[in-house]
């Protein structure tokens, strides 16, 4: 096998509780994670010479060590001692620093085709290590699942057996924000402690979509608010329309809407695509 072709898929947060910072810089959290249909495709090429190289249509994708999918593979190159090198074709749908985890997803999707491509025969539990090497979100995208609760760094996993398929408009505007400023932001003793991401699960599994407007959580939304107000707006522009609910996901800036079918959300995105440049229609994969 000399080349493989992979679709590397999104993510929302539908909860996403800070609980506490941790000794190492990071915060522990408890998030709601959904696998979503938006996403990028990686073309994984193996050369002879043992080069890694990156390509990306987009502009603002850095093609070296900065870029996680060269880390993931640079790191798996020397740690395995493998002779091989990769050439990683990025082309990209999920927008850049958007709250998607599109770079998270990025890596675990070269994790998963070099393993192939390179014949490493890992087992799931050694790929999910070297993710967890990488970044907080990698982990979610190595297992096989739509729905994951994800706790410590958000890199320990727990898949969900929910059945559900949500459909959503996502908006994401030009709007830069920076992880580790909203982090810093927060203020711990006025988060919401009594927030039981249990209660949305449950909901979710029975298909109780009415519920969902009080049970989508995201502490990181009031600085992100602060930062930038204009999120408000689209966050309230969303809320006219016939949605279940609207929350930004993880450190923003995109803004999605929970909505009943494939229909409702394309009439949705129709209208808000007249005034921003990103606007998806997506579901749960």
């Amino acid at each position: 096998m000399n080349k493989l072709k992979l679709f590397s898929p999104a993510k929302l947060n539908l909860f996403l509780k800070v609980v506490n910072k941790r000794p190492d810089g990071y915060h522990n959290i408890e998030t709601l994670f959904q696998r979503i249909s938006l996403g990028d495709e990686i073309v994984l090429t193996k050369n002879a010479q043992g080069r890694i190289s990156v390509t990306c249509d987009h502009p603002d994708v850095p093609l070296d060590m900065r870029n996680l999918v060269y880390k993931v593979a640079d790191l798996l190159k020397r740690d395995l001692n493998v002779k091989w090198g990769v050439k990683i074709d990025i082309k990209k749908r999920i927008p850049v620093a958007a709250g998607l985890a599109g770079g998270s997803g990025n890596a675990a999707t070269v994790i998963k085709g070099l393993n192939q491509l390179w014949d490493l025969k890992l087992e799931q539990k050694q790929q999910i290590e070297y993710g967890r090497q990488i970044g907080s979100d990698v982990a979610f995208f190595l297992y096989d699942t739509p729905w994951a609760l994800g706790t410590g760094r958000g890199d320990i996993i727990r898949k969900l057996n929910i059945k559900n398929k949500l459909w959503y408009v996502i908006i994401t505007p030009c709007i830069k924000l920076y992880t580790p400023e909203i982090y810093q932001g927060l203020n711990l003793p006025l988060t919401n402690k009594n927030v039981d991401v249990s209660i949305l699960i449950q909901n979710l599994k029975y298909n109780r979509l009415e519920t969902l407007k009080s049970l989508l959580v995201n502490d990181l939304e009031t600085v992100i608010l602060k930062v930038s107000p204009r999120l408000q707006a689209i966050k309230e522009n969303l809320g006219l329309f016939d949605i279940k609910g609207v929350l930004i996901s993880g450190s923003g800036p995109s803004v999605y809407a929970v909505v009943e079918d494939q229909a409702k959300a394309r009439e949705i995105a129709q209208r808000f695509s007249k005034r921003f440049k990103q606007v998806f229609v997506a579901h749960t994969l």
